[in-house]
Parts: C-alpha cells; structure tokens; sequence
C-alpha cells in the first residue's frame, strides 16, 4: 500500500492524541504521546511487551481514560458528552476473542446487531465475507481459533464502520486467511477505512501499512511511513552478490582487491557461492558500481534493504533512540 494517506491535509485527521499520559499509581504505561491517524490510512501501532500499545489502544477506544492529555475521534472527545455515539463509527477486534459456546455463529452476529442496535440482515452476508458461510448454524464451541478469530472480524465489521481497530488481527489464522485477511484491509481502505492494527509479526505489517507508530517504555520513539524510518535509522543495507564459481579463491581475491577504500572495511559473509556486504546507504553506488565492473565473477546482485523488524529493534537499543525520533505529522 503506497503512502499516500502521509501527504493528506489536516482536515482529514481522523484520530488525534495530543499529549496523552496514562499512569498506573506510579508506573507511567503512556508517557506523553502525540500523533495523529488520518482517514483511509492503515496506521501500524508496535512495540515491545509494556511498550504502552494495549494501553494506548483501550484509551483510543475510550475504555480508559488518559490521566493527562486528550484523544479525539472525527473532531470528537472519546470520553466525552458525544462519545457513545462516536463509539457506534468504531469497530474493534481484541486480541484474545471470547464468544459465547452454547451459541453458533450466526446467532453470535445477530447478538452483536442488538448490542449495536442495527439492522441483524446484514449478518449472513458478512458471514460469506469473512469465510464462514459454510459454518453459520455451527456451535461456536465447535469453531477452531482460526474460525473464532473471522467470527471475531466479522463483528469488527458490522454496522459499516468509519474506524477500525485490530489487535493482533491474524492470530490463529492459516495463510490462506491471512491473505484474505489483508485483501480486505485493503479494500476497506480504498473505501476510506480508517485502520488502527498492533502486531508481533512486523514482516506482515511491512509493506501493508502506510505509517507506524514505535513505543518503548511508554514514550513514542519513532512514526512514519518505513521509507522514512529507513532513512531515519540509518541502518546498513545488505547487498548480495551472486558468484559464477563456488568456493573459487581468485574471485575473492579479485572482488576484494579492487573495493573502494572506504569499503574495505564494511561487513562482508562469504558463502559458497554467494557474498554479502553490509554497507552505510551512502556507499551503495559505490559497491554496485565496483561489482558491476566485474561481470565474470558476478552472476547477480541483490539489494535488501532493512527491514520493519530491523528498525524496531534499532529503537530498542538506546544508543539509536534519539536518532530515530523522527516524524510524519504530529509531535511525540
């Protein structure tokens, strides 16, 4: 998904934190976090175990309510005089869903239609949307977690939401659902679907949202789209080049006798037929160049830049932290 929603004007700011505390008797979960989510973005939230997420999470949902700081929704206080109805334009999906056994999974659906006082037609639709038509009039006990977590996604979905909030959405699904899963993300958001997901699994998240959000210790360390973390952090790209002989010593020899100098000293993983260099973004030209001027030896070149994963362990270690403190839209 390309990250078009960062360039959307201010009028179209769906979520706004503005300076949002949470404490817990001395204990600080949220510690003075700002950001804002725009409409039709699918807007990343990560961090470690007691980074804050859950916590910053239930606040956006207006289940709890922030010690200091505000949190509105479309313009809209989320603990405020007109929060019941903004909750009515929320659809959310917990990490761990609990449904009732004794019912099947139509009836679970035509439950929820009462508690969110709409029309229960729509739930044998949105049963086939989430691939479980085969399995309305089948006891939920009877369900797998995979089965339990579609139910749980459907009822995400009734009532045609503004706003969605997904908490570890893919857990218990197979692939197969997982790839139907972010297929429908994907057309939510085209119909302007604002998106609010955490996840553990970062390679999933990579190239399907537009901006995320990085917590540590409470504090919001990093936010933008993974371009503009890329090159906040600054981290090495991996560069592998594909060798025409194995374990041949003259191509080593040949590949690294004419390296530039300031490269000569940049990581380097030789396998049996493939070497790796680690190299700073502003020596890339320089190392493809040198490879390329060697077309005996090397068969192919690959160019893998640093993962979601990478930068978010590079804002859990504290020497990189200040550096990756940068923005798109909204101060932490």
């Amino acid at each position: 998904m390309p990250p078009e929603s960062s360039k959307r004007s201010d009028m179209e700011v769906t979520i706004r934190a503005e300076n949002v505390v949470r404490r817990f008797g001395a204990f600080v979960a949220v510690d003075d976090v700002s950001l804002e989510i725009r409409r039709g973005e699918v807007f990343g939230l990560i961090g470690h175990n007691g980074a804050g997420k859950s916590t910053m999470f239930k606040m956006m949902l207006g289940l709890l309510k922030p010690t200091s700081g505000h949190i509105s929704i479309h313009g809209v206080p989320v603990d405020g005089a007109g929060a019941r109805e903004v909750r009515r334009s929320i659809g959310y999906l917990p990490e761990n869903v609990t449904l009732w056994d004794n019912l099947n999974g139509l009836e679970t659906l035509q439950f929820f239609a009462k508690l969110k006082r709409i029309d229960d037609s729509e739930c044998p639709g949105l049963m086939e949307r989430v691939g479980l038509g085969h399995a309305g009039s089948r006891p939920v006990r009877a369900y797998s977690k995979g089965m339990r977590q579609r139910l749980g996604f459907a009822q995400a979905l009734m009532g045609q939401p503004q706003v969605l909030f997904l908490d570890e959405p893919t857990t218990g699904l197979d692939p197969y659902a997982i790839h139907f899963f972010w297929d429908t993300l994907a057309e939510l958001r085209d119909q302007g679907l604002t998106i609010v997901l955490t996840s553990h699994i970062l390679a999933e998240l990579q190239n399907r949202i537009d901006r995320v959000a990085v917590l540590a210790n409470g504090k919001l360390q990093a936010m933008g789209s993974v371009q503009d973390l890329r090159a906040g952090f600054d981290l090495p790209i991996t560069i592998q080049a594909q060798l025409s002989e194995a374990d041949n010593p003259a191509i080593r020899q040949a590949l690294l006798a004419g390296l530039p100098p300031e490269l000569v000293a940049c990581p380097q993983e030789w396998l049996t037929n493939q070497v790796s260099f680690q190299v700073p973004r502003t020596h890339k030209s320089a190392l493809l160049q040198h490879l390329l001027r060697q077309p005996e030896q090397v068969q192919d070149i690959q160019i893998v830049e640093p993962s979601l994963e990478d930068m978010f362990f590079g804002v859990e270690d504290s020497r990189k932290a200040p550096a990756a403190r940068m923005q798109t839209g909204g101060q932490a």
